[in-house]
């Protein structure tokens, strides 16, 4: 059973983790999840969490005292590597992609550590990459408000790879970036006929290497056009 950790100062942000398929994983036990709120972490009456920064600038920065307190409690160091991973949504990371998924989704534990405001001290990942595997990503060139939706956006691209997960195992590999690394062929469903609009008649053939070729193709035409990064 994986274990997934986040420690945030918005628990109530991760209440649709209770929610579809991952709802789901939990009951049935191939998934644990538990949220941390970071101001328990705090020493001080106020429980404050973030101060100005030194060198000037605009907004405030998260101390590194309470984070260094909660990964403490909650991903305890593990210098050989096992064990924990601390994920880190930042818009300076590394660009999570779909294999970085299929990666985490190997892991014991996940520790997800979401900021706010301007950022978290620098030193809290120093630290933590002494005695800890630290992962800075991102989920793309822009910024939000915290690390909040970048984590759940990670956390189901990881947890829908967990095995047992999925009720149709094959549906993971026809996926964008599970056929060769393309965008997905598109999809039709019934009615045949909607809106002036029709099912391809490939579709309808039964020749199931028609079908397979005809999707290869879509799928291959649709990455030129929206992803030609993702080409060799």
């Amino acid at each position: 059973m994986m274990r997934i950790d986040i420690i945030t100062i918005f628990p109530e942000y991760f209440s649709p983790l209770d929610l579809s398929l991952v709802g789901k994983a939990r009951v049935g036990g191939l998934l644990e999840v538990a949220t941390h709120d970071l101001r328990g972490f705090t020493s001080d009456r106020h429980h404050t969490v973030d101060d100005t920064p030194y060198g000037g600038g605009a907004g405030m920065v998260m101390k590194p005292e309470p984070w260094g307190v909660a990964l403490d409690a909650v991903a305890p160091p593990n210098r050989d590597g096992s064990g924990s991973i601390v994920v880190v949504p930042t818009p300076s990371g590394k660009p999570f992609v779909q294999a970085d998924a299929e990666r985490l989704a190997h892991a014991q534990q996940l520790v997800f550590v979401c900021g706010r405001y301007e950022g978290i001290d620098e030193r809290v990942v120093e630290d933590a990459r002494t005695n800890r595997h630290v992962e800075e990503l991102s989920l793309g060139d822009f910024v939000l408000n915290g690390g909040e939706v970048a984590a759940l956006a990670m956390i189901e691209a990881v947890v829908r790879l967990i095995p047992g997960f999925m009720g149709n195992a094959e549906s993971l590999a026809e996926e964008s970036y599970g056929v060769d690394g393309l965008l997905e062929y598109p999809l039709y469903t019934k009615p045949q006929h909607w809106r002036g609009l029709d099912v391809p008649d490939v579709l309808l053939s039964g020749d199931h290497a028609r079908v397979v070729a005809w999707r290869k193709k879509l799928s291959l035409q649709r990455t030129q056009e929206r992803r030609p990064d993702l080409l060799p």
